[in-house]
């Protein structure tokens, strides 16, 4: 994969330089510029349909994701040069070429194996939940008003409305709901490490258990997200209650994989208590206003 970058990287460069001044290539030199273009694509291509899905489905999208990248990009230089004035080179011209290689050039950045791909997708996770909770815990911490760095509308004036301040049955509620976000920010970052440590890519059941945590962690970051926003007032109890359940799926699992051994165990009991916890919590605050 890495040659096969680089050889498109190459003809991406010879193709800006051969529309870069006049006088333009002969239709002979086109011709040999197309194919050797569509040569390094097709060799991109195909490469990456080599890699065995059994190697694991979350490194196999990280490849494809970084090979379409690659595609798209030679796509992109070449509409380029088709649409660029024939005098001079262009700068839109500058910028896709200056792509490809960027493109090109993440495949030294790609994970190995699949243990490797499933902690960049568990690290990328973590990075979303921990947004979320301090963004939650700044709102929290203005005030009764979290929508307080919002200007006045200069036509209503003040803001009276009370639907943008949060009641005392909204911040008990809001206490437990905030519990769940920093449990599965502490699931994350404890399942990240069990897997650095523990997590092997040598067997087809490692490999489908590391991609089963990497799936199921994709969930979790929307869900939370989807929480915070429910959070904001007025608070919606109902939405609430269908963002809080991310979590039940994850820790379970967690418990069963193999990069979970008898040393990890302690961590799984503790969130699990308290997801339970919190979550037993929210639905008796939420019962009666569903």
């Amino acid at each position: 994969l890495g040659q096969t970058f680089q050889v498109t990287s190459q003809e991406a460069t010879k193709l800006s330089l051969a529309f870069s001044r006049p006088p333009l290539p002969s239709a002979e030199n086109c011709r040999k510029l197309s194919e050797d273009v569509q040569n390094a694509i097709l060799a991109v291509a195909t490469v990456y349909y080599w890699l065995p899905k059994g190697q694991g489905t979350t490194l196999r999208k990280m490849v494809r994701d970084a090979t379409t990248e690659v595609v798209e990009g030679m796509i992109q230089l070449t509409d380029t040069i088709l649409n660029a004035p024939l005098e001079s080179l262009s700068q839109e011209q500058l910028i896709s070429t200056g792509g490809v290689w960027e493109a090109c050039e993440q495949v030294s950045n790609l994970p190995r194996d699949n243990q490797a791909a499933v902690v960049s997708a568990l690290a990328a996770s973590l990075g979303v939940v921990k947004d979320a909770v301090e963004e939650m815990e700044h709102a929290l911490v203005e005030g009764q008003d979290p929508y307080g760095d919002i200007m006045e509308d200069e036509e209503l004036g003040f803001r009276g409305n009370r639907d943008t301040y949060w009641s005392e049955a909204d911040r008990q509620l809001l206490s437990s709901c905030m519990g769940l976000m920093k449990a599965s920010k502490a699931c994350l970052k404890k399942v990240l490490a069990a897997v650095k440590a523990h997590g092997k890519a040598d067997s087809p059941e490692h490999i489908a258990q590391l991609d089963d945590l990497a799936d199921i962690a994709n969930e979790i970051s929307p869900s939370v997200d989807e929480l915070a926003l429910s959070m904001y007032p007025p608070v919606n109890p109902l939405a609430v209650r269908l963002n809080e359940a991310s979590l039940m799926n994850f820790l379970p699992f967690c418990r069963t994989s193999h990069v979970c051994p008898p040393s990890e165990e302690g961590w799984v009991q503790f969130l699990t208590g308290a997801v339970d916890h919190n979550m037993n919590k929210v639905k008796n605050f939420t019962q009666g206003q569903l």
